[in-house]
C-alpha cells in the first residue's frame, strides 16, 4: 500500500535550520510532484514548497523562498526539505505529499520554532 512517512521534526531555536525527509512506497516515486504542505494551529494547510519528477523544477511559497530548499532522490524513494533560518512562525505541522493523478498523504511532523 502508498506510505509516505515524514521524519526530522523537533524543537528548535530561531535561527536555527531542520532537515525533514519523506521516505515513500508503494508507487512510481519518480512519476509524481512531491510537496510539502504545513498546518500551523488555527490555520489553513498551505503549500510550502514542490518538485517535479525531474527534479528541475521547483516552486515555494513566498514566506519561505530563500530560506527552505526542496530536494528529492528518486533513486532512494525520499524527498527531503531543508529548512534554514527558521523563524517562530515556521512552526506547524509539515505534510509530505505526492500527486499525479491523485493525491498521497504522509502522517506530518511536528516542527517547534521558539526560544
Amino acid at each position: 500500500q502508498v506510505q509516505l512517512v515524514e521524519s526530522g521534526g523537533g524543537l528548535v531555536q530561531p535561527g536555527g535550520s531542520l532537515r525533514l525527509s519523506c521516505a515513500a512506497s508503494g508507487f512510481t516515486f519518480s512519476m509524481y510532484v512531491m510537496n510539502w504542505y504545513r498546518q500551523a494551529p488555527g490555520k489553513e494547510r498551505e503549500l510550502v514548497a514542490s518538485i517535479f519528477s525531474t527534479a528541475d523544477s521547483t516552486n515555494y511559497a513566498d514566506s519561505v523562498k530563500g530560506r527552505f530548499t526542496i530536494s528529492r532522490d528518486n533513486a532512494k524513494n525520499a524527498v527531503y526539505l531543508q529548512m534554514n533560518s527558521l523563524k517562530p512562525e515556521d512552526t506547524a505541522v509539515y505534510y509530505c505529499s505526492a500527486i499525479m493523478f491523485v493525491q498521497y498523504w504522509g502522517q506530518g511532523t511536528q516542527v517547534t520554532v521558539s526560544s
